[in-house]
């Protein structure tokens, strides 16, 4: 099958460059695309010069939203089959990218996401950010009666409805739970797969403190917003 590597990249000159490499070694058949979101440094000619995937070069910063629809566009263009998210940092371990793969090839999954926290022993983030994720846990089976432990994990791969659902729309700003959500809702199916993650290797986390109540905040109250619409036209 035709499987596309979405890799959004702000600013990862240090690290991209091993991550294209990486995916080659695992995964020699899957085609790549790198969308440098308006990154101050030489992340898109760093891959470039791998030669390992196509660079798209936004000319602003969109925020990981709009990279990451930006990539599902090229998938749908080009006719790609799955999609796979995979972060630009060197977090998502391109090792453990057949555990994503593989139930949506099969047909077992309409989207596979990796999780940290269903097995392995990996890098699972820090206590605060351990908290968010709980919350959105509990957000999701709230608000779409699914239990999923790791929803704001951007390592996840999609088949072909999924790449035409999110060309056509995706979350801006902070995404990963709003897409979820959103693929629950339409009646897609979502499901897990234990994955190992890593701490990034080199720069550091646009994600403070103070941007990740902003985060929680404002995914919930989209999520919300979502679902007194759908209400409102299924009375109307």
């Amino acid at each position: 099958m035709k499987t596309l590597a979405i890799i959004p990249a702000y600013n990862e000159a240090e690290s991209i460059a091993q991550v294209l490499f990486s995916i080659k070694r695992h995964q020699p058949e899957m085609d790549i695309v790198v969308v440098n979101d308006g990154s101050s440094d030489a992340t898109g000619a760093v891959a470039r010069r791998t030669g390992q995937a196509r660079v798209i070069d936004l000319p602003v910063n969109l925020g990981i939203g709009g990279a990451v629809q930006t990539g599902y566009l090229y998938a749908e263009r080009h006719g790609y089959d799955i999609a796979v998210q995979i972060d630009g940092d060197g977090q998502h371990d391109p090792a453990e990218l057949y555990r994503i793969l593989d139930p949506v090839r099969e047909g077992r999954t309409e989207c596979c996401i990796g999780s940290r926290f269903m097995e392995y022993q990996g890098y699972r983030s820090t206590a605060a950010r351990r908290a968010g994720i709980h919350f959105f846990t509990w957000m999701i089976r709230l608000m779409a009666g699914r239990r999923l432990s790791d929803p704001t994990s951007g390592f996840r791969a999609v088949g072909r409805s999924g790449i035409r659902l999110f060309a056509g729309y995706y979350p801006d700003d902070y995404p990963e739970v709003e897409a979820i959500v959103l693929l629950l809702r339409k009646g897609y199916r979502v499901e897990e797969t234990p994955v190992r993650m890593r701490q990034r290797e080199a720069g550091h986390s646009s994600i403070t403190p103070l941007k990740s109540m902003y985060y929680m905040i404002k995914v919930s109250l989209a999520v919300v917003m979502t679902r007194l619409r759908e209400g409102g036209k299924a009375r109307s």
